[in-house]
């Protein structure tokens, strides 16, 4: 999954970055981050109607891997599982 959404992240970040760079990096990180956590809900019957423990498991996630997401590497990680 972090092969499809990378480059457009890359890319987002490489444009609108350009003109409000923070506001872009709020918004995109605010976005990604519920995004992931509604897919490990998804994914995951642990974390069904559970959406505190999968925001803990991506934030431990996003701890053992910094570069997964390329949001990650710019240090939008969740804060929750650290």
């Amino acid at each position: 999954m972090a092969e499809r959404i990378n480059p457009a992240v890359r890319g987002w970040v490489a444009y609108y970055g350009r003109f409000y760079r923070s506001k872009c990096l709020d918004v995109l990180g605010h976005y990604l981050t519920e995004s992931l956590v509604r897919w490990a809900m998804r994914k995951y019957k642990r974390f069904r109607r559970k959406w505190g423990k999968a925001y803990w498991w991506l934030g431990a996630v996003a701890s053992r891997n910094s570069n997964l997401f390329y949001h990650w590497s710019l240090g939008l990680r969740p804060t929750a599982g650290r």
